[in-house]
């Protein structure tokens, strides 16, 4: 994974996706998070950026907070920006706290960038208490394939409109251009890996949301006329289970 170019476009994250620059994280994902994350005491955020999930998880109380991040320019952000919670830099695929040590792990919107996913939620799983929770964020991996979109389709009389959904079975690393000089890696997976993956280390699923886009992120973006009908977010929450194996 091109580690640089989260230090690169770290910026670019800050300002387009935080301190309520962005309707989706203020209208749906950050109430979301607050929800799953409601009752913890030890939360880490997985994936932190600049931490507006991990300061929001503690100024709703939650007694230790740390924000783990890759990324140097984004950890710069989040001390500067204070809040409460304690910073790290480092990977999901080798988390550096001991077995048991939180009450509920988040990773919003970051599994998509992880290579090593089974690594990753294997050390998800170490790192939460028996009956502790994840809440994991993903871009829906069924509407948010490569190459997924709205297609105006005028051969057809009437012209129809419809989204069309990319490759969905293939696991797929690519480098998607964003915005206009902005390149982000993504990696495609389908629902059916996640889940599996989550079981093979003792993750429960129990609860899943597909919520409809919110409306501040309808209401600018016309190209989703029939946005509410197609999800771009998935919420798997996910509880450890000792004892729990693979069918």
């Amino acid at each position: 994974m091109p580690e640089g170019l989260w230090e690169d476009q770290a910026r670019w994250w800050q300002e387009g996706f935080t301190e309520g620059a962005d309707e989706e994280y203020v209208e749906q994902i950050m109430p979301l998070a607050a929800q799953w994350l409601d009752g913890a005491d030890r939360v880490l955020d997985v994936g932190t950026g600049e931490g507006q999930v991990a300061r929001q998880a503690v100024a709703r109380g939650a007694a230790t907070v740390v924000g783990l991040d890759p990324t140097v320019n984004q950890l710069t952000e989040a001390v500067r920006r204070g809040g409460g919670p304690a910073y790290v830099q480092g990977g999901a695929h080798a988390l550096p706290f001991a077995s048991g040590a939180f009450d509920a792990v988040v990773a919003c919107l970051v599994f998509e960038h992880v290579v090593a996913v089974d690594e990753a939620l294997a050390e998800v799983a170490r790192v939460l208490r028996p009956g502790g929770r994840f809440a994991f964020f993903l871009n829906h991996p069924l509407l948010q394939t490569p190459n997924s979109g709205w297609i105006d389709d005028h051969v057809l009389d009437p012209p129809e409109q419809y989204w069309r959904i990319g490759p969905y079975l293939r696991e797929d690393l690519t480098l998607e251009e964003v915005e206009p000089g902005i390149r982000i890696p993504f990696v495609h997976r389908p629902l059916s890996r996640y889940v599996n993956a989550l079981a093979a280390c003792g993750l429960l699923l129990r609860h899943m949301d597909e919520p409809s886009p919110p409306p501040g992120f309808l209401a600018r973006s016309p190209e989703y006329p029939q946005g509410g009908d197609y999800p771009r977010l998935l919420v798997l929450v996910a509880e450890k289970v000792a004892g729990l194996a693979p069918l």
